[in-house]
This record gives C-alpha cells, structure tokens and sequence, in this order.
C-alpha cells in the first residue's frame, strides 16, 4: 500500500515537470532531432585534427595499411557530420533569418564546401604557429612534442578551423568548438577573434580572447592574460561593435596582463609586462610594466621588520 502510494506520488510530480515544459521558455525546447549535437561537434574536431596532424592523431578502430585511404574516409565522414551539424544550426539563429528546409540544406553543403576548400590554407597557418612555438619557447625539444602536448597549439588549431565557420556566418557550431577547446586548455578563444599567422600562446591556462579582438604577426601570449571588452552593461546593443584590442605585430604579452577596449591598440614590437592593467593605446616599440610592489614582513606578534633587521641574524630569531 505504501509502495502504492509512493509510486503515485512520483507520478504525479514527473506530470507537473512535463506541464512545465509548455511554458513558452526558450529552455522548453523539446525537438532533440533538430539541434547540433555538442558530443558530434567534438567528433567532428577530433577527426580535423587526425586531417590536420596526419601521423599524430590516428583511428585505433582499424589498421592503417594505406594512410591515404584512411584519411579520405576520415575526410568523407567529417563532411557527413558537419554536413548534418551545420544544416541543424542553421534552423534557429538569428544570423540567417527563416530559411527553407531546401535552403538550409543548399547552404550547408555550400558551407562544407568552402570549408573543406579552406583546409590547406587553414593547415599553412598551423604549420607557422608550430613553429612560433618551435623558436618561442626553449623547453620544447622538437615539434612532435608540441603537437602531442602543448595545450597552446591545440586551442589555436581548434580556433583555426571555427574561425573559418565563423566567417561563413554558421550558427552555433563554431562556439561548440571552441568551448571544447576551452574545456580541455583553458585557453578561452572566441572563433571570431582576427588573429594574424605565427601565433604562440605559451603555458596557457586562463587566456580569454573576445570576438573582436585583432591579433597582428609574430604575436606571443603567456598565461592568464586578457584581450577583454571594458565593459558590456549595453548587452546586445554592443553586439557587432568593436569591443575588444587591437594588438599589432610582434607584440609580447606578459602573464596575466589584461588589455582592454576596442578602441585599445598595442603597437607594434612593443612589450607588455606581467600583471599590467592596460585601457588605452601604446605606441609602437614600447615597453609597459608595473613597478615592483612594496614587500612588508611582520612578526607573529605583528611588528614590522626594517630592511636593517631582515639583514642580521636576529630576523631568523624574530619568525
């Protein structure tokens, strides 16, 4: 009887979350058919890369006695998927208004095209980041070991291949990409950020690049830093206006510098130090760094130490 009424009770609160789902919010969507698959979109990535990096990245579901053979499978099966992916995604955004399902489906192929006519130029771009990462950074011993375990390379040759999705106006789908990316780097890069060849992001995690950030030549990033927006309280109202910095050729950036505005812009060859907080231009060829800070050492009983004592003997009674 207990059981009974147990049973009745989760029936009937399961219908009130049903009912909830009439609603009329956007979260109520209920057609899981017609939207792109996040766990597809990172196949998808996957198996660019095993096109990017032939020999790096491999299919172990079957021997390899023919690599050309294989990568024109893995190449056809990309193009199924991204294919069915973009066609989904171009349902519902705003970016491309009510299409037909036969226009949907003409501009995807039309898209998957383009793309896949892009992949050689998008593979040259990669090849300059490999080797600015390559002559950037002592500790690497040879490109393999970028390639295989250098999180900065991943996060830029994900950004690559959305950037050009992101340019054929695709919905959606670029940022699955890139959020991948982000979750597995924590290197955060928006697929519509401009960013030149030779790229290098050394260390990494923390790194946010906004949508409409311009990235020059021969530009090297380290960890935490932040090409950001100074603010975006005017929410969509902002939205297509430059909002975040212009950095120009061969620029250094520092550790967990932030540099922001769209009308900021870093010139060329300059230098920006760690920990700097940037709002405004700087001139080509020169260097920004924050002062050293102050340092104050106390005792346990909270008395401040002179420079004279830290120098003597009695400082290592005093701790």
């Amino acid at each position: 009887m207990e059981e009974t009424i147990r049973e009745t009770e989760v029936d009937t609160l399961v219908r009130k979350v049903l009912k909830d789902y009439e609603g009329g919010k956007n979260i109520d969507a209920f057609n899981i058919y017609n939207r792109p698959d996040k766990a597809e979109v990172r196949e998808v990535v996957d198996n660019l890369f095993r096109v990017v990096y032939p020999g790096y990245y491999r299919e172990r579901a079957f021997k390899i006695y023919n690599p050309k053979n294989t990568a024109a499978v893995t190449l056809e099966d990309i193009y199924y998927h991204l294919n069915k992916q973009v066609f989904m995604a171009l349902d519902f955004c705003r970016l491309r208004g009510t299409l037909t399902e036969e226009e949907r489906r003409a501009e995807s192929y039309r898209i998957c095209n383009v793309f896949f006519e892009r992949i050689p130029v998008i593979r040259e771009l990669i090849e300059t980041d490999l080797l600015a990462a390559l002559d950037g950074d002592p500790a690497a011993y040879c490109v393999e070991e970028i390639i295989l375990a250098y999180p900065g390379l991943m996060a830029v040759t994900v950004y690559r291949m959305a950037h050009e999705l992101y340019l054929l106006r695709v919905p959606v789908i670029p940022r699955l990409m890139t959020e991948y990316a982000h979750s597995e780097t924590g290197i955060d890069i928006h697929p519509g950020a401009t960013i030149d060849r030779s790229f290098f992001i050394d260390h990494g995690t923390g790194i946010v690049i906004g949508e409409t950030a311009v990235i020059g030549k021969n530009v090297k990033i380290y960890q935490g830093v932040t090409l950001g927006a100074l603010s975006t309280r005017g929410g969509q109202k902002l939205s297509g206006r430059k909002r975040h910095p212009t950095i120009g050729d061969n620029v250094t950036i520092y550790a967990g510098a932030s540099i922001l505005g769209g009308d900021t812009v870093i010139g060329a060859n300059s230098v920006i130090g760690g920990n700097t907080f940037i709002t405004g231009s700087v001139p080509e060829n020169t260097r920004v760094s924050m002062k050293n800070p102050e340092m104050e050492y106390r005792t346990r009983d909270n008395k401040i130490v002179t420079e004279e004592v830290k120098q003597s003997e009695e400082w290592f009674y005093m701790i």
